[in-house]
């Protein structure tokens, strides 16, 4: 392994397949420019060494000087509904809201001295950490809120049989999920019309959203149904030891929930729900552009970063590289957009995208029925030929239960960002006879 500093335009052309005269073009163009943005997805992340591509990224713009400066810096484009005000409240594992570390003992008294009770110093788990926790027996019972992982999650055939390996499962969604069917209990939830809330989007503005309808049924507004649950948890915990009364969760309003947030998280400081109703907001309030004279981690600072092959590369057995992703019509696992009518009948199946060259290898038509394979599982589905995908390369959508990509694809995790190599498996097409 060299680091990225060593390699040549020449060089750089045998790991990626661009021609070297295209990359110092490009690398010319971004360099010389006035102004240059970086704007990157999953693709750049879901892989077994996504934190160096980041880490590479972040070089790139701190060495060109891109940063600091209106339409320019790095700029990740979030791929679900509120991820960002998600990840802005604490929903990281090694993260209390606000981006503070929860390794940071003057960080964690200033949270136990509002919440009233002390908090475990060590980080938590990813996703993906937590049913390799779940199939080993470390992890018993999980509360599953919006999420489907038995569609979502890497090498399905594994996540199964995480899920069937818990003691307890309780699933909070606005749908029956494919991973609600494994579920002990299910708590009927609300989708964002039902409720009032704030969320954020990758621009970091901070947006008020009003409730416009009532859950339908025995359905309930998500924040209640935790509220409850935690003061059910702590009546248990009262009944084996005396409790602290100031540990009862009592908001009434997620306004309430909102105002002891801002005032344990600096980058919200001051932002009020009268705020944005009157107008737009972003976090740190008023600042249009951040990192113009300082960063969190100290100015100047590169992260040396080495160029890793993925986990799993092609061989004779599994000749093609799989990459999965979405299609414009659906979202995620399909829970609400495969439930739209309109939508469904746009995009009704899953597909396995190939360039004409490879199906003419392979022998195999257009439309036609294939078997693809990893050596973590197989699916069924229709080829769809395409000048989109790479040679040598295909691509299937995750959405779709009846050919779940995921039975394919491998969960070897960043060692660093614990992010599963989504993009990137050795797979085999094969004509169905």
């Amino acid at each position: 392994k060299e680091t990225v500093a060593n390699y040549t335009p020449v060089e750089a052309e045998k790991i990626t397949g661009i021609p070297a005269a295209q990359i110092e073009q490009v690398a010319t163009w971004y360099a010389t420019t006035r102004k240059a943005g970086v704007y990157y997805t999953l693709g750049i992340t879901e892989h077994s060494h996504g934190t160096d591509n980041v880490y590479c990224l972040a070089n790139l713009v701190l060495m060109t000087g891109h940063l600091g400066v209106r339409s320019a810096g790095m700029n990740p484009l979030r791929g679900q509904n509120n991820v960002q005000g998600a990840s802005d409240v604490g929903l990281v594992p090694m993260l209390l809201p606000g981006y503070q570390a929860v390794t940071d003992e003057a960080v964690r008294a200033t949270f136990e001295a509002a919440w009233h009770v002390p908090l475990d110093p060590n980080p938590g788990l990813t996703v993906v950490e937590i049913m390799h926790g779940a199939l080993d027996g470390r992890i018993k019972g999980m509360l599953m809120m919006g999420e489907n992982p038995f569609l979502s999650d890497p090498n399905m055939n594994k996540v199964r049989k995480a899920l069937q390996n818990l003691s307890f499962l309780a699933v909070q969604d606005i749908f029956l999920t494919e991973t609600a069917e494994f579920a002990d209990v299910i708590l009927p939830a609300s989708t964002a019309a039902e409720k009032t809330g704030t969320y954020v989007n990758t621009n970091r503005m901070v947006q008020l959203g009003h409730q416009a309808i009532s859950p339908p049924g025995q359905a309930r507004i998500d924040g209640d149904i935790l509220i409850d649950l935690a003061n059910r948890m702590i009546e248990k915990d009262a009944s084996e030891k005396p409790i602290d009364k100031r540990r009862v969760w009592a908001y009434d309003s997620p306004q309430d929930i909102w105002d002891e947030i801002v005032s344990l998280t600096p980058i919200f400081e001051s932002i009020t729900y009268d705020d944005m109703a009157a107008r737009t907001v972003i976090w740190p309030r008023d600042e249009q552009i951040i990192f113009k004279d300082d960063f969190p981690r100290g100015r100047g600072k590169f992260v040396p970063a080495e160029f890793t092959p993925a986990d799993e590369l092609p061989d004779e057995a599994y000749p093609l590289v799989l990459n999965t992703g979405r299609v414009l019509q659906h979202w995620h696992t399909g829970t609400m957009t495969r439930r739209t009518k309109a939508l469904d009948e746009i995009a009704p199946e899953a597909f396995v995208e190939m360039t004409l060259d490879d199906m003419d290898r392979l022998s195999i038509s257009d439309g036609e029925l294939v078997a693809v394979s990893s050596r973590r599982g197989v699916i069924r589905l229709k080829t769809k030929a395409s000048k989109r995908v790479s040679p040598g390369s295909v691509f299937i959508p995750f959405h779709f239960k009846e050919a779940p990509a995921n039975i394919l694809t491998n969960d070897a995790l960043d060692p660093d960002g614990k992010i599963p190599e989504f993009k990137f498996c050795a797979v085999k097409v094969e004509k169905i006879t």
